[in-house]
């Protein structure tokens, strides 16, 4: 415990955002195609899938001096992209199409490529020919995977969290240290 502001990691390396990153323009993309300028949802799907991932970034950011802030945003990322899994199933719900069953061919081929790969460029090229319906139903898949991936993340925070503990805790141990108690 030597120093007082870690250096924290990329932000741009953890899947989470990747995943968040994909479902961020998927959903820009699926928006400006499939429904009408004037239609509400249109801000808010596109706003929802960019919290999701801008609130990964703010909490990388600040986990250096609060892990409480840290924890918070990722939980803010996490719940926005619930909010944009709601509205992707009543479009499909709304529309009377099929959402994709566990088990099913579709679903476990996305869950496949999900678990595959990260990066927007492969998975924009695969949205650029498929109705909304699949698109849909695809980027319902990957928020599914990004929401436990945020999971996962929370509970490592917390653990961290327990383990080390936070900068107040940190900042008291450097300056008892620098004084010569222990």
């Amino acid at each position: 415990m030597n120093e007082l502001i870690p250096r924290t990691g990329n932000y741009k390396n953890l899947l989470s955002y990747q995943k968040a990153d994909v479902i961020f323009q998927i959903t820009f993309d699926f928006c400006a195609r499939f429904l009408s300028k004037r239609d509400r949802t249109v801000d808010q799907m596109v706003q929802a899938a960019r919290s999701g991932k801008q609130n990964i970034i703010e909490g990388c950011a600040a986990s250096s001096t609060s892990a409480k802030t840290e924890i918070k945003l990722v939980n803010v990322a996490k719940a926005s992209l619930k909010e944009l899994l709601e509205d992707y199933e009543d479009y499909l719900k709304t529309r009377h199409h099929r959402q994709w069953e566990k088990g099913s061919i579709e679903y476990e081929t996305m869950r496949k490529l999900g678990r595959e790969h990260n990066d927007a460029a492969f998975f924009m090229n695969l949205t650029a020919t498929r109705p909304a319906e699949t698109i849909a139903n695809m980027a319902i898949i990957l928020i599914n995977q990004t929401d436990y991936l945020l999971f996962k993340q929370l509970e490592r925070l917390e653990k961290d969290f327990l383990e080390k503990g936070g900068f107040s805790e940190r900042m008291t141990a450097l300056r008892q240290a620098k004084r010569g108690y222990r």
